[in-house]
């Protein structure tokens, strides 16, 4: 017998830049990643826009905005996955009943914050829009499958980018939280479990990413924690007001998780790992479970120079806005260490040395079950708050053959990670629910493509845009269709 609770929920997980497509259909406006072309973050991503008069392109990450000032553009001769992704605007029906039979307790999904708000402000939202996700809700509730709703999952509206610089303006706060509101009045009775922002410590994750060697401005990092600070305390109305809204509401954060090791045992290491946990996960977990700066806040901010906009408001509004739970993703683990390596990890969101005691994936990601165990006891022991594992999954490129896929890779990927959940549930983790990510193949975030497949659910697309969207199940379908049958007892 697994050690899950009985009422534990077992799912998927995706976003909607991912994998709704009709960017253009149903009055919705255009978000940030509408302009991202096909491409990845290593060789990057790019944001096409209009400054001054002059057309020019930035390397962008999903969910990073133009500068201030600048006007979006769309070329012709680029292909942007995300406009059609996987059609789920249309198949919608046909996935979630996909879902509902593998035996979906839950359905973690985003909402596209310009199908509700087309430019991402004004008093009048967009009412199809707000139909569509209703009948989407709806359509969960007839198989009994709880949504657990992202408000904001990379997937900014590129008119308020424009306008306020990439959350680099106060203005954002206000719009974001009268964002939440409608959607919080609109589906109280239809959404239970909410997250503020998807990953909202990646900003971090990738200065360091793109940091390794580069030398980063001290600008770039006062944009970063200004950034951050802003969507803390959006994130913080918004929880205090969904609370005021539904009590029964339970909001959470979403961390990007990575767990870090040192790569020896000279203290240096050592505390070079301490550093890295501090700045990369508890800045922001500390912020939004805790409802305060952490005492390394100001190491951190000297560092590089920082200086925020910090009102004493600000600071109430942090305290009375902490989440009621701590979710996050985890796919992998990373090495810290001062000294030169030759063997460096090359994934997103990968930085330093390859521990020689893992594997990596074909994009770079250590496979580390290990890291997930020790991730969900340390965060528990640091906030005691119900934790969700709402990404997790293997990126590989599946073989269709004779109409079907044997992803034994991928089972064997998922048993090794709940067989870690289940050791920290033992150890008394409070672990509330588990959702995979890419339950469906979908656009990759990180490269753009088709070919890194996540999914139980094969979809007939590849990398250029061509193929039916035909949906098929593959190995792993069957598999978790039997894992959740037995409330994770059964992995073979």
């Amino acid at each position: 017998m697994a050690n899950f609770r009985k009422d534990f929920l077992w799912g998927g997980a995706t976003a909607a830049n991912q994998v709704e497509g009709g960017y253009d259909e149903g009055g919705k406006g255009l978000s940030v990643t509408d302009i991202q072309t096909a491409g990845s973050l290593t060789s990057p991503r790019y944001l096409t826009y209009t400054l001054n008069g002059k057309k020019d392109k930035i390397a962008g990450a999903p969910g990073e905005g133009l500068p201030k000032g600048a006007k979006g553009a769309i070329f012709d001769d680029e292909y942007y996955p995300n406009h059609v992704a996987i059609d789920f605007y249309h198949r919608y029906k046909e996935d979630i009943k996909l879902f509902a039979e593998m035996g979906f307790k839950t359905y973690r999904l985003s909402i596209a914050w310009t199908r509700i708000f087309p430019n991402g402000e004004g008093s009048e939202p967009n009412q199809a829009g707000l139909d569509f996700y209703r009948r989407v809700f709806e359509e969960l509730r007839k198989y009994n499958i709880e949504p657990l709703v992202t408000i904001s999952h990379y997937e900014d509206p590129l008119a308020l980018s424009e306008k306020y610089g990439d959350w680099s303006d106060r203005g954002m706060i206000d719009a974001y939280v009268n964002y939440a509101k409608v959607l919080f009045t609109e589906y109280k009775d239809l959404v239970k479990y909410w997250l503020t922002f998807n990953e909202i410590n990646s900003a971090l994750l990738l200065m360091e990413m793109f940091n390794q060697g580069r030398g980063i401005s001290d600008e770039a990092y006062q944009h970063a924690y200004q950034k951050l600070h802003y969507q803390f305390v959006a994130s913080a109305k918004a929880v205090k007001l969904g609370h005021e809204i539904n009590p029964d509401f339970m909001i959470g954060n979403m961390i990007c998780g990575i767990a870090n090791y040192p790569g020896s045992p000279d203290p240096k290491d050592i505390l070079a790992n301490r550093y890295t946990w501090e700045q990369n996960i508890h800045y922001c977990g500390d912020v939004q479970c805790k409802g305060e700066y952490p005492s390394f806040a100001k190491r951190l901010w000297n560092e590089h120079n920082v200086s925020l906009d910090i009102t004493n408001q600000d600071l109430a509004d942090l305290k009375a806005g902490k989440v009621d739970m701590y979710t996050f993703s985890y796919y992998m683990s990373n090495m810290v260490t001062t000294h030169e390596v030759e063997d460096k990890a090359s994934g997103n969101f990968s930085a330093g040395a390859k521990n020689p005691y893992l594997k990596y994936s074909d994009w770079g990601w250590a496979t580390d079950p290990t890291g997930l165990q020790y991730y969900l006891e340390l965060i528990y022991d640091r906030y005691h708050l119900p934790m969700m594992v709402v990404e997790n999954g293997l990126g590989a490129v599946d073989k269709l053959e004779d109409g079907k896929v044997h992803d034994d890779y991928r089972i064997d990927y998922f048993r090794q990670h709940i067989q870690a959940m289940d050791k920290a549930v033992a150890n008394g983790v409070d672990l509330r629910a588990y959702t995979t990510w890419g339950c469906i193949d979908c656009v990759s975030a990180g490269t753009g493509q088709m070919s890194k497949r996540y999914g139980f659910i094969y979809v007939d697309r590849d990398d250029e845009g061509h193929g039916s969207l035909e949906r098929l199940p593959k190995d792993s379908f069957y598999w978790y269709k039997k894992v959740i049958a037995s409330n994770g007892a059964d992995l073979d």
